[in-house]
């Protein structure tokens, strides 16, 4: 479900360790090297994997000031991208979040994500940042397909969110969403749904999906 927008040449990089644990990834051996990925992110988060990545570092702070231009925007969102597909794989992520001043709390809208490590723009960055940790677990807020049907199950709010669809524009919109895309392009219905279930967010000229797909059941599926 690669988007056209994040084929554009935007590295992002990071170095690589093929443990969680900082002290396992001294070890020689456990260190994959600094990488600087230049491909869509889907399948470059697949080959992180397949090389054996469980801790990724990005030095660079994802900036959500930064989305005034569609360049900027899109570097923005490839970021995230990144570390959301990286979060469905249960991968150890560092990395830092700056948001927008004028929406401090957007990091609610990210919280299904691995926890920064530092977090600057919300109204109280250190109160938002613990309630992230501790509330922080893997399926928080996902979405799968099903036969003929996609579903959503958000719990970033607490209690369970179900939602169902079976039009298929909305897998239309979640497919263009995925990577970026430009909010005019997306069908205007399902577009502003997803945007008042606070499953979309917007980054300048762009509409990002936040939900990551399921890739690692914690528990049985029915739990979930």
């Amino acid at each position: 479900m690669d988007s056209a927008l994040d084929t554009a040449p935007h590295s992002l990089r990071l170095s690589v360790w093929r443990d969680y644990d900082e002290a396992a990834c001294a070890l020689p051996g456990m260190f994959l090297g600094d990488l600087e990925l230049t491909g869509p992110v889907a399948p470059e988060s697949e080959r992180l994997w397949e090389l054996g990545a469980r801790r990724v570092v990005l030095p660079d702070a994802v900036d959500l000031t930064a989305v005034r231009d569609l360049a900027d925007a899109q570097r923005t969102v490839r970021a995230l991208s990144l570390v959301r597909d990286l979060t469905a794989r249960a991968v150890l992520v560092e990395w830092d979040l700056r948001l927008d001043p004028a929406r401090p709390e957007d990091w609610q809208i990210l919280s299904h994500l691995q926890p920064p490590r530092t977090l600057h723009g919300a109204s109280d960055p250190q109160a938002a940042l613990t309630t992230w940790r501790n509330g922080h677990y893997l399926g928080k807020c996902l979405w799968r397909n099903g036969p003929g049907f996609l579903q959503i199950r958000d719990r970033r709010w607490g209690n369970l969110q179900r939602f169902t669809a079976d039009e298929p524009h909305y897998r239309r919109a979640i497919e263009e969403l995925a990577y970026g895309a430009l909010r005019q392009s997306v069908s205007k219905d399902a577009l502003d749904d997803f945007t008042g279930e606070r499953l979309v967010l917007h980054l300048g000229p762009l509409a990002w999906w936040v939900p990551y797909r399921v890739r690692r059941w914690i528990q049985e599926a029915m739990a979930i």
